[in-house]
């Protein structure tokens, strides 16, 4: 069996070849027990020699930073279009939804045509302005403090109109979903508006294109297990498919 420090000088040399580690494939060559790779990670990690992520660990930080609409409207935008196409084809006649803030959610509202009556309630101005176009949708604007970087509002008063709500399905974007911390985004007052549209609505629907999955916000919205179906592009990995199904979570897989 290999020392702590042989340990930890392998696992460095596997982090620098693949940018990545796995708990079982480093348990199997070195013979030792998961525990002891676990352990050997957090003490890695509190070196700032590593990042610990679902199952192993990284050479990036999962932690991500807020951004300004406009910059993020830009990032992976053929795969939220995609996504926005697939989650509008959910929606019914007639149907009541909840919008949640996000530039794939403001893709949804671009691929929304409805040919008959459609309520929308959003925290996102500009998700409402999209769809003011429409003769059929009626909107619902929320009220609150602008948060200028998702060009949404949030806090107290919104929440409180979300309380006498009820909606067949809510359309949630993320910044992160991670199998430890969930689904999450960059603000703290954001995630909570979130967890009311949760409770408001009976289906939850998270559109996250595959750059989103190991990536964590500041604030968490909730685990894995409260939401029912995830509208991700095909470049999620097998492994992470296969753990959100043994969650229970349909999985929606559109290709370009």
């Amino acid at each position: 069996m290999k020392s702590i420090t042989e340990r930890h000088q392998y696992i460095l040399k596997k982090l620098n070849e693949a940018g990545h580690v796995n708990v079982q494939d480093l348990s199997t060559e070195m013979d030792v027990s998961h525990v002891t790779i676990r352990k050997d990670l957090k003490l890695l990690e509190d070196k700032n020699l590593l990042f610990r992520t679902h199952g192993g660990g990284s050479k990036t930080s999962p932690y991500i930073n807020d951004k300004p609409v406009a910059e993020k409207e830009q990032l992976h935008a053929d795969e939220k279009h995609i996504i926005a196409k697939a989650a509008a084809k959910m929606i019914g006649h007639n149907d009541s939804i909840i919008i949640a803030s996000g530039t794939t959610m403001l893709a949804l509202a671009r691929s929304i045509h409805p040919e008959q009556h459609l309520t929308v309630i959003t925290s996102a101005l500009n998700v409402a302005l999209e769809l003011s176009h429409h003769l059929h949708v009626d909107v619902l604007q929320l009220g609150g403090q602008l948060r200028q970087n998702s060009s949404s509002v949030m806090g107290p008063y919104a929440e409180q109109i979300l309380a006498d709500v009820s909606c067949s399905m809510l359309f949630l974007g993320v910044d992160g979903i991670d199998f430890e911390m969930g689904l999450t985004t960059t603000s703290l007052m954001e995630a909570r508006l979130n967890q009311k549209m949760m409770e408001a609505a009976q289906v939850t629907v998270a559109l996250a294109d595959s750059s989103k999955f190991g990536k964590r916000g500041l604030g968490k919205i909730c685990p894995l297990d409260q939401i029912q179906h995830i509208i991700t592009d095909d470049g999620i990995s097998a492994s992470t498919l296969k753990l959100l199904e043994d969650k229970g979570i349909t999985v929606t897989i559109v290709k370009q």
